[in-house]
């Protein structure tokens, strides 16, 4: 699909229950649509939900020129209307696509109901996580090199990857794929510079902060600081890591749901 000049892979599951406003997943940086397959198998039949690669990720051809999230968001909510998605949607941001979402709850406040913000935080200002997590992020090579994937899992995801790093392989699907090149720096210079603590305070949607206990990419005190600073936010904190909503989807997913349904 062709929108604001970005053409994405798409993926939509309809759901049994036109009534039940559809979820918009905005997925982590450099992954593709299918590593959320867990979470969207976890969730109800009755909920239509919405999956998008970004350009240059997963079956989304790389763009002509980079962007950027104030820009990407008009694309995101003129997609959700080419695919008659009209009434407001709910949205789920993971990771990196948390920060979308925050921009998208405040941009085009009239598209998003319900707003969660899972393991994510508030762009260039936040408590960093640690340099040896931040350079491991600079490299897709984690998406392309499933021996890798599993030698730096406890480290950079935490949780139950400690104790287990192949399922962060299975999880981001380095076996069956080549993965991002060019696409994931497009993406990691989009949030570049980019802060959201100014204008947190202009989130008016009911917002659900999940985060981890043992994030090592995003230390939970910035899900604190967010939950504290959104009007309209209540705190999760779970015991796992960065991608437990994917690997752990069968323990969150009725957490999620219970407050789109609240």
């Amino acid at each position: 699909m062709t929108v604001g000049r970005r053409t994405l892979r798409v993926s939509v599951r309809h759901g049994t229950d036109p009534s039940v406003p559809a979820l918009l997943l905005m997925n982590g940086i450099g992954a593709s649509l299918e590593v959320l397959q867990p979470f969207v198998d976890a969730l109800d039949r009755k909920r239509s939900v919405i999956r998008f690669d970004v350009p240059g990720v997963g079956g989304s051809p790389r763009p002509v020129v980079p962007y950027n999230l104030p820009t990407f968001g008009p694309v995101v909510t003129g997609m959700l209307g080419r695919l008659g998605f009209d009434d407001p949607v709910d949205v789920l941001g993971l990771s990196w696509g948390g920060g979308l979402a925050q921009h998208v709850a405040v941009q085009h406040r009239r598209r998003v109901r319900r707003l969660v913000l899972a393991a994510t935080g508030t762009g260039s200002l936040m408590v960093p996580a640690h340099p040896r997590v931040l350079a491991r992020m600079l490299t897709p090579r984690r998406h392309r090199d499933p021996g890798y994937a599993r030698s730096i899992a406890g480290e950079i995801y935490g949780g139950t990857m400690r104790a287990d790093p192949d399922r962060a392989a299975r999880a981001l699907h380095s076996a069956s794929r080549l993965g991002p090149r060019r696409g994931y720096y497009y993406q990691l210079a989009a949030s570049t510079g980019w802060s959201s603590l100014p204008f947190l305070r202009l989130i008016r949607q009911p917002t659900l902060v999940v985060a981890g206990d043992d994030d090592p990419i995003i230390p939970v005190v910035n899900a604190r600081i967010m939950a504290r600073l959104i009007p309209d936010a209540q705190l999760h904190v779970y015991d796992g890591g960065h991608i437990a909503l994917i690997t752990e989807a069968h323990e969150l997913a009725p957490v999620i749901e219970g407050f789109l349904d609240g």
